[in-house]
């Protein structure tokens, strides 16, 4: 007896079996029934894909991120600062890898840098497998197209002559323990500006680390502030360490001088006051007089008219127009604006103590190291490594999720790669004397031919030795002589 089994095409065009029945006709049917249905969903996908890319990113993605609120923040920046534009008009199902080809040629050509396309290449990515998680399009056309390589660029740790130097520059007994805390402990920013003194046993001298805080964009904080404490530090979980004994006891007198109660920050910002107007440090007139300007005429340093005339930006004439701008505003002319002062609850602001306190100090302790909050994080992860710590200790510290991040401040130690010069000299030297041997003996062997003598093993040495005692003969003439030279 005939049994008709029946096949259709699903959404991906593979075959698949709908049934096997006793008779073609309804072998067919079922078959026909099948494929309907998948039309059926290829149709609701072709509705659903005509959408723009502006509608399904502001009316389904975004609204239905769970994220935090700072990377809710980052991810709108992203958007409509290098995506939006290229593709808000484009339909969902016209995105097509070879768009995505050109919008990066387009980035490339405003100058962005491998490593940031890799990044807003990554959003885009992330924003069409939502789109095909909820059947707007079939597939991601991202995963087709490849970019760039980004090379991983080595650390520059600094030293700890270096971290000497610069801490010694830095302009307040604060700023100086807050830095010293930071590459003691390694804490992030968030982490280490959120510390108070209850976060401190000073009986045991462990710390730990059981928050962070986050700055945001007034419109991403629920509450519609600027800072956000979260329960909580970057890796979700509770890290508690020993730090420094002489650490601890300079936090501790910190806290007593201050008066600080056990809820209270450890470190916080203080609002710029009014200040007095400043003085010149110098009488003009024994500053001299600028170059010439396009007209050629010449003013005196340290007065408004060169600064606005002759153009001159030393410090006496930035001073001197810095004074006449005080004097204005203290006489209410000029519209006279407030001191400005960062929107804060107490918490530093990241961007105020870079540029206030950590850049006028690198540029005064004159190291060739660029020094932010986050690199006395990579050079307590070295320093640790260096001097002998255990990886996974140092990953712990870190709050690392992953030890091969921690991997990586092994590479930024020179002990590797002095062992390595070390090696290759000694071979080369080896080399050297294994081939003067080889020449001595064949110079025997031609000596043994020429007059039926040979030489010796001891003849081979001492003759290495006079050869040595020639080369080092000429170099010290050679020394003299270009000594004399100059």
């Amino acid at each position: 007896m005939k049994r008709y089994t029946a096949y259709y095409l699903d959404s991906r065009g593979d075959e698949r079996s709908a049934g096997t029945f006793g008779k073609k006709k309804e072998a067919d049917k079922a078959w026909q029934r099948a494929e309907g249905k998948v039309s059926e969903g290829r149709g609701g996908q072709l509705i659903r894909g005509r959408q723009t890319f502006k509608t399904y990113v502001e009316e389904k993605w975004l609204p239905n991120l769970s994220v935090e609120q700072s990377t809710l923040e980052g991810y709108t920046y992203v958007l409509y600062a290098h995506i939006m534009d290229y593709f808000e008009t484009s339909r969902m199902m016209d995105i097509y890898a070879n768009n995505i080809r050109e919008w990066i040629k387009t980035l490339k050509s405003n100058g962005m840098t491998a490593a940031n396309i890799q990044h807003v290449k990554t959003q885009l990515s992330s924003i069409l497998t939502s789109a095909v998680k909820d059947e707007v399009i079939v597939g991601n056309p991202c995963l087709l197209v490849d970019i760039d390589p980004v090379p991983l660029k080595p650390l520059r740790i600094v030293t700890p002559e270096e971290f000497d130097i610069f801490h010694a520059a830095l302009p307040d007994e604060m700023s100086k323990l807050l830095v010293e805390t930071g590459i003691e402990t390694g804490c992030r920013w968030g982490e280490l500006s959120e510390l108070r003194p209850k976060d401190f046993d000073f009986d045991t001298c462990v710390v730990t680390i059981s928050r962070a805080v986050v700055q945001l964009v007034r419109k991403f904080h629920p509450e519609g502030k600027r800072f956000l404490v979260k329960e909580y530090p970057k890796d979700k979980e509770f890290r508690y360490f020993k730090v420094n004994r002489a650490l601890c006891r300079r936090i501790q007198v910190h806290i007593e001088k201050n008066g600080l109660a056990d809820d209270d920050l450890l470190f916080w910002y203080v609002p710029k006051q009014e200040a007095e107007l400043p003085a010149l440090d110098a009488d003009p007139k024994t500053l001299g007089k600028t170059k010439p300007n396009e007209k050629g005429r010449t003013y005196q340093h340290g007065t408004t008219s060169a600064y606005t005339a002759a153009k001159c930006r030393c410090d006496h004439c930035k001073k001197a127009m810095a004074i006449y701008r005080a004097k204005r505003r203290a006489e209410g002319k000029d519209q006279p604006r407030k001191v400005r002062n960062w929107d804060t609850d107490g918490h530093i602001p990241k961007r105020w103590f870079r540029d206030r306190i950590l850049r006028p100090a690198l540029k005064k302790s004159g190291i060739a190291v660029d020094i932010a909050m986050h690199k006395l994080r990579h050079a307590h992860a070295s320093w640790a490594l260096k001097g002998g710590a255990d990886l996974h200790i140092v990953k712990e510290r870190l709050g690392h999720a992953n030890i091969s991040t921690t991997e990586r401040y092994l590479h930024a130690m020179d002990e590797g790669d002095e062992t390595a010069l070390e090696a290759i000299e000694s071979f080369r030297q080896s080399q050297r004397s294994k081939g003067r041997t080889q020449a001595l003996v064949q110079i025997g062997t031609v000596d043994e031919q020429s007059h039926q003598g040979a030489m010796t093993t001891e003849q081979v040495l001492e003759e290495m030795k006079r050869i040595d005692q020639l080369q080092a003969h000429l170099r010290d003439q050679l020394s003299q002589s270009l000594s004399s030279g100059a």
